[in-house]
């Protein structure tokens, strides 16, 4: 049985109030920009990877609500797929970089999350993951808040994310700035 999705819900005023952070410093840690394809894993309207457009060859936006791909089909040069990110139906090794940002919290399976992260980026290829830091009380607090509003998010350490990357190819580091943290991975060629 399908569950309740509220960013279908959030969909159209989801760009009004949420804001993109520092694409420059994202796109260093990225290695943006990059002669091949950019997955966008839970990208909800596209928000964040519409801005390097114009620093990869393609883009394509990955989530499993309807109303947020929607929004993201309205952006120039975005290609939308309705997929859980625990399922992406997508040929193994098929992306240059691989991000997902704020969305890892929101899947049902992190695990199987992040080996299919893992099993679509090619090697010579990077997978950065942007998460709210649960070692904060900023998102502590707002863990809770997402719990009383029956959200299924469940947060994970920066720590507890790049251990799942304990692949003999992976280079793995973590960039930690006040409540956010983002786990670098690079798939050895």
């Amino acid at each position: 049985m399908a569950h309740f999705n509220h960013f279908d819900l959030l969909a159209p005023y989801y760009d009004r109030f949420i804001k993109p952070t520092d694409v420059a410093r994202f796109c260093d840690l990225a290695g943006l920009p990059v002669n091949g394809l950019l997955l966008d894993v839970g990208g909800g309207t596209g928000q964040k990877s519409h801005q390097f457009i114009n620093l990869v060859t393609g883009l394509l936006v990955a989530d499993s609500s309807v109303g947020m791909l929607s929004q993201a089909q309205k952006k120039t040069g975005v290609r939308t797929m309705r997929s859980e990110a625990e399922r992406l139906p997508v040929i193994d090794g098929s992306f240059a970089r691989v991000i997902m940002v704020d969305a890892l919290h929101h899947v049902s399976d992190q695990h199987q999350t992040l080996s299919e992260l893992w099993r679509v980026v090619k090697p010579g290829g990077r997978i950065v993951i942007e998460e709210p830091d649960i070692r904060t009380v900023a998102v502590k607090v707002m863990a809770l808040i997402e719990k009383v509003a029956l959200m299924r998010s469940h947060f994970l350490s920066p720590a507890e994310i790049a251990g799942y990357f304990n692949y003999p190819e992976a280079k793995v580091r973590v960039v930690v700035d006040g409540s956010t943290a983002w786990i670098i991975v690079d798939k050895k060629a």
